[in-house]
C-alpha cells in the first residue's frame, strides 16, 4: 500500500508531465500560426499566332437539284475569292452540306390547323479556315462583305485567336509567380527580424487569359479569351514557409 508521501510524489510528477505536454502543444501551435504564407503573381503579355475563322454559305430553291448546283457554284466563287486574297487552299476545310426542308403551317378561315405547306429547300455548307497568318485572315474576315455584294449568302463568325506555345508559356508563368512569392516571403521574414525557413507547402491558382488592356473579369474556373489577338496571361502561386 502506497504511503501518503508516495501519492504526493506521483501526483506532482503527473502535474509536471501534463504541464510539459500542454506547453509543448502551445509552442507548436504558435509555430504553426507563425508560418509565412504569401501569394506571388506571374503576368505575361503575348500575341496570338493562330487564327480559326468559321463561316457558312447557303442557297434556297424549291428544287433540290437546283439548290445543290447553285451551292456548288457559290463554293467555287468563295474558293476563288480566298485564293485571290492569298489564302492557302490547304487551310480551308469545307464540311458536308446540310439540307433543310422549309414548310409553313396552314390554317382555315376559322383558324383551324389544316396541315403544312412546302416552301423550299435551304442548303448550307460550313467552312473553316485555320492559319498562322493571323493579320491576313483577320483583314479578310473584316472585308467579307465583298462576297455578300456579289450575291452569295455568306455568314461569317467572329475569328478566334489562339497561341500554339501555351504549354511553354504556362511553365514560364509559374516560374515567375513562384519567384515573386519567394521574394515577398523573404521580405516579410526580414522585416520581422527573422529568416526564411523551409518551404512547407505550395499551391497554384487558376491560369487566366484575358485581352490585353481589357476590363475582362477573372473567373473561378479560369478565363480563356479567344476574341483578342493580343492577350495577357496571369497565374498565382501560394507558398507557405516555416520561419526560422
Amino acid at each position: 500500500m502506497l504511503s501518503k508521501n508516495s501519492n504526493a510524489l506521483i501526483f506532482g510528477l503527473a502535474i509536471i508531465i501534463a504541464s510539459f505536454l500542454l506547453g509543448n502543444a502551445y509552442v507548436n501551435r504558435l509555430k504553426s500560426s507563425g508560418d509565412i504564407s504569401v501569394t506571388g503573381l506571374g503576368v505575361q503579355n503575348f500575341t496570338s499566332d493562330l487564327i480559326v475563322w468559321d463561316g457558312s454559305f447557303s442557297t434556297e430553291s424549291k428544287d433540290l437539284k437546283t439548290a445543290f448546283l447553285q451551292l456548288k457554284k457559290d463554293k467555287i466563287l468563295i474558293l476563288d475569292y480566298f485564293k485571290s486574297k492569298g489564302v492557302n487552299p490547304e487551310n480551308i476545310v469545307f464540311n458536308a452540306v446540310t439540307t433543310t426542308k422549309n414548310t409553313t403551317e396552314k390554317y382555315s378561315a376559322d383558324d383551324k390547323y389544316i396541315g403544312t405547306e412546302f416552301l423550299n429547300y435551304t442548303l448550307t455548307q460550313n467552312l473553316s479556315i485555320e492559319s498562322k497568318e493571323v493579320e491576313k485572315i483577320t483583314k479578310i474576315a473584316r472585308e467579307i462583305t465583298e462576297l455578300l455584294n456579289s450575291g452569295i449568302q455568306f455568314n461569317s463568325e467572329n475569328p478566334r485567336y489562339y497561341y500554339t506555345k501555351l504549354a511553354d508559356l504556362k511553365i514560364e508563368m509559374i516560374s515567375k509567380a513562384t519567384e515573386d512569392a519567394k521574394i515577398r516571403a523573404e521580405k516579410i521574414a526580414e522585416n520581422s527580424g527573422g529568416t526564411l525557413g523551409k518551404l512547407k507547402s505550395a499551391s497554384m491558382g487558376i491560369f487566366q487569359i484575358t485581352g490585353e488592356n481589357s476590363a475582362e473579369d477573372y473567373s473561378w474556373g479560369g478565363t480563356f479569351n479567344t476574341s483578342s489577338i493580343k492577350k495577357t496571361a496571369s497565374i498565382t502561386v501560394k507558398l507557405n514557409y516555416v520561419p526560422k
